[in-house]
């Protein structure tokens, strides 16, 4: 089927020249660009709701929302741009170096009212990436205007924080770091919150209790006054939505102010609803000294990014001359503040936070109806944010070795789900899981799709796979 698509600026392209041009210019992200020399590469055109639809006209829903980001759905976008149109007229462009513009102080003082206790200094940038490098580089400098040389940081194994090299570094992803390395030093990497395999009579108490005391470990063995900071998701993404057990951020947050190190919760992915509140932050009672946030900052309809800092943190700048030493030509960028702020207005309006807050338990109780599936060892995570793990032998909790996750993930299983018509995300960083993540006006209807389609795709990847 050859369909034609139109271009802003009215040229009409056929599909076969999508294709073509796609093939001869467009370089996709983490993708295996080989795998499209002889097929098509899949081109989206349009979205409304929870759904997408490529240039074939075929509908998907996408239960990821985009990359974890589409919160409001995709049915705002003549609203949101609107209100970039209106910002482009006003004042399009103008950089946040030594200077101040509306969108940029509006956005910045609604991230404040969000954010708990004294975060009201916000540092605005392009991605969570660009995020969580200021969070790295604002310790580092933090401690240096008290006179103390700390450079080191602390974050678990298989986190994702970012890709530019500060970012990259801080992550816990062995396969995302080693083509890059030598990275930044030095960061020490302890364990997630994964409980799946834990010993089957230890309790939480005793789980949590071992996480802390091995994070306390690293600390005296690194030096508590070489350590500037601690990076943590509320609940980790990378490793199948990691749900933390009770007390445990609490324990981080008592170590922290114990050896005098900062906190920064990684909320790019869990903020703005994810979890059923507004941070993740309030679910858990982290209490970090920053937050690091993007995606559902503006649900993707803009990019940018910010960092939430306390006004401690913000004190040693406010002396004689000094200065935080980082910035970007886009951070503040005021059009995109402008599609920040729509967003938050639709979040509030449309009650999007409440409704994940409302429909957790069924969203829930219907991807536990797949516990029943041999494939299915554990079904994990919060609000709208659940991961299944996927395992050969169900008692045993056997895995899947890394050529036979590779047949059932990027053999199978994502070409499977999306010529169901369901966009998730099959991962193996870790053992080998399904991700699903829809946008947040999801309800009953998308709840049952997803469930539906993953229950039969599953299944068939038993039958193929495993028995």
């Amino acid at each position: 089927m050859s369909t034609t698509v139109r271009r802003p600026d009215s040229k009409i392209r056929s599909t076969s020249e999508l294709q073509e041009l796609a093939r001869r210019h467009l370089w996709l992200h983490f993708a295996r660009m080989g795998d499209y020399q002889d097929a098509d590469i899949p081109i989206i055109v349009r979205g409304d709701g929870c759904y997408v639809e490529d240039v074939n006209g075929k509908r998907y829903l996408d239960a990821l929302a985009g990359l974890y980001t589409v919160q409001v759905g995709y049915s705002y976008g003549e609203e949101i741009g609107q209100a970039a149109l209106e910002q482009m007229r006003q004042l399009p462009y103008y950089s946040n170096w030594s200077i101040a513009q509306p969108a940029a102080i509006e956005l910045a003082a609604e991230l404040a009212a969000i954010a708990p206790r004294d975060l009201n200094r916000v540092f605005l940038v392009g991605s969570g990436s660009e995020a969580n490098e200021t969070a790295w580089k604002l310790a580092r400098q933090y401690h240096l205007a008290h006179g103390r040389r700390r450079w080191k940081a602390i974050s678990r194994k298989l986190a994702y924080h970012g890709t530019t090299m500060g970012a990259l570094s801080i992550n816990g992803v062995p396969q995302l770091r080693q083509p890059f390395e030598p990275l930044v030093p030095e960061v020490i990497h302890v364990a997630n919150t994964n409980s799946y395999r834990r010993p089957a009579a230890e309790t939480e108490a005793q789980f949590t209790a071992f996480l802390l005391d091995e994070l306390e470990q690293e600390i005296i063995q690194a030096g508590p006054d070489t350590v500037a900071l601690v990076v943590l998701e509320p609940v980790q993404n990378s490793g199948g939505c990691l749900v933390p057990p009770a007390g445990y951020l609490e324990g981080v947050r008592a170590l922290c102010d114990e050896y005098e190190i900062l906190l920064c919760a990684d909320e790019v992915i869990c903020g703005f609803g994810r979890l059923g509140e507004w941070l993740g932050t309030y679910r858990h009672d982290m209490r970090p000294d920053m937050i690091s946030t993007a995606k559902g900052l503006s649900s993707g309809y803009g990019t940018l990014g910010a960092l939430i800092a306390s006004d401690e943190l913000m004190e040693p700048f406010l002396e004689d001359q000094a200065m935080f030493m980082h910035g970007s030509t886009f951070g503040g960028h005021p059009t995109q503040a402008a599609i920040a702020l729509k967003n938050i207005e639709i979040l509030r309006r449309e009650k999007l936070v409440e409704r994940v807050r409302d429909n957790e338990g069924l969203f829930r109780s219907t991807l536990d109806q797949l516990a029943s599936l041999p494939l299915v060892g554990d079904i994990r995570g919060e609000g709208y944010f659940y991961a299944l793990e996927l395992v050969r032998d169900k008692d045993t909790k056997e895995t899947f070795n890394d050529e036979e996750s590779e047949q059932l993930l990027r053999g199978f299983l994502t070409p499977r789900l999306f010529e169901a018509g369901l966009i998730c995300r099959a991962d193996d960083r870790g053992d080998p899981l399904i991700q699903v993540c829809p946008p947040l006006v999801a309800g009953k209807e998308e709840f049952d799709r997803i469930a539906g389609i993953l229950g039969d795709v599953l299944s068939e990847a038993w039958t193929r796979f495993c028995e």
